[in-house]
């Protein structure tokens, strides 16, 4: 069901994430550091997917991505205490996306310092709304979210990365602090459907069985899926 003033909020959603996601993108590209790579690891350069040529169409994935997720989740969440938080993850999700999905990597670069600006947005929520048992849920879905990759990356190394890892925190932080279905569908509903993919690539001999898996993607999509369906299917559950 859409939110409060959802048509006003969706609208500020596309306009706001856009047009941000579109000149941030390629920005960030070209400054972000590289990794250090295991030996015998290769990747295509960050600043080399912003290179001259390239800037365009790495600016219009961006901003495209990001428009259609913030029209969806402003639709979604209307003029919510939530929303500031998670139109910024509109634009940082559609820039991780993109660099996972040619690079095979995310960059911590992003994810760490995307932390404490979403947890400052919660925080000014929480302020102006007074929903603390909110924030409080939070920030123990960051913990709970962040452990349970974290375990996974500890058993199956080359399955899940450890920029998942880092991803996955930030997602259950705002997805938390929606609430406990949300979080359920958005982080697992996303492993899932990104396990289920790389399996069947795999199969196909798409990909081989040691390379190295954009799961991030797969997470970002889960995230706005449980945003979109995790209250509906919530209360389906409990009656």
């Amino acid at each position: 069901m859409p939110g409060d003033n959802a048509v006003l909020a969706a609208g500020a959603g596309v306009v706001l994430c856009g047009p941000v996601a579109f000149a941030l993108g390629p920005w960030l590209m070209r400054r972000i550091p590289e990794p250090v790579l295991e030996e015998g690891d290769t990747k295509t350069p960050y600043a080399e997917l912003a290179g001259q040529g390239v800037a365009t169409r790495a600016a219009y994935w961006c901003g495209g991505l990001a428009a259609v997720a913030g029209g969806l989740l402003g639709w979604t969440l209307g003029t919510s205490a939530g929303l500031a938080a998670w139109l910024i993850l509109a634009v940082v999700g559609s820039v991780l996306g993109y660099i996972d999905m040619r690079t095979r990597y995310l960059p911590s670069a992003i994810i760490w310092p995307s932390y404490a600006i979403v947890g400052l947005a919660l925080v000014a929520g929480a302020s102006v709304s007074g929903e603390w048992g909110s924030l409080r849920r939070a920030a123990i879905a960051g913990v709970i979210g962040f452990g349970a990759f974290y375990l996974l990356w500890y058993v199956f190394p080359r399955g899940v990365g450890f920029g998942d890892v880092r991803l996955s925190g930030l997602l259950s932080i705002a997805l938390g602090w929606l609430g406990w279905g949300e979080l359920i569908l958005g982080l697992y509903g996303g492993f899932f459907l990104g396990a289920v993919i790389g399996v069947a690539l795999t199969a196909a001999k798409v990909l081989k069985r040691k390379q190295l898996f954009p799961f991030g993607p797969f997470m970002l999509v889960g995230a706005l899926i449980g945003v979109l369906a995790g209250q509906p299917l919530e209360n389906l559950y409990l009656g």
